[in-house]
């Protein structure tokens, strides 16, 4: 069965989801992040088959969140090294993985993170880029952006809060 493409979506998710919602996709870039970068490594960690991992990788080079990065001539032989594209999806890779050890993890996390500056483990919370404070999902509304082009994108209930009460750029 093949995937409705959202290309054409007025959303920012929607992009995102053309460009890394494939089901290998973000494990390849996991792995990235984690310092991967050859072929037969990606391979190897993640059991793909040999034309799958061939093109989700062509894919997320063709999307600049990899280079493809030749390392030898003869046979050639390429690394796969995220760009910076590539490495701002830490957060999302981040996100998804604390949300899996939150629901998904009956016996804890089978990965946690340290913060190289403390030294402790971490997690990532989202705090406003103005005032600092943790931020919650129910202490959000969506408003309308600049690239906004689909008024169909916030949903209508909440369409005429968004509308009257955006807050100044």
């Amino acid at each position: 069965m093949r995937r409705t493409s959202f290309e054409d979506m007025n959303c920012s998710l929607a992009q995102c989801l053309e460009v890394v919602g494939e089901w290998w996709t973000l494990l390849i870039v996991r792995d990235a992040l984690f310092g991967v970068t050859r072929f037969d490594d990606f391979r190897a960690r993640l059991g793909i088959a040999r034309n799958v991992l061939t093109q989700r990788l062509e894919h997320l080079v063709a999307n600049e969140i990899l280079e493809k990065v030749p390392y030898q001539e003869n046979p050639p032989r390429h690394d796969y090294r995220l760009t910076p594209k590539g490495r701002s999806l830490w957060l999302v890779v981040t996100a998804m993985r604390q949300w899996g050890d939150e629901w998904a993890a009956p016996d804890g996390p089978p990965l946690e993170t340290v913060h190289t500056t403390c030294g402790h483990r971490t997690t990532i919370e989202p705090v406003c880029s103005e005032c600092g404070e943790r931020v919650k999902g129910r202490e959000l509304r969506p408003v309308y952006g600049p690239g906004a082009r689909d008024k169909s994108l916030i949903p209508a209930a909440l369409a005429q809060d968004a509308a009257r009460s955006a807050p100044p750029r």
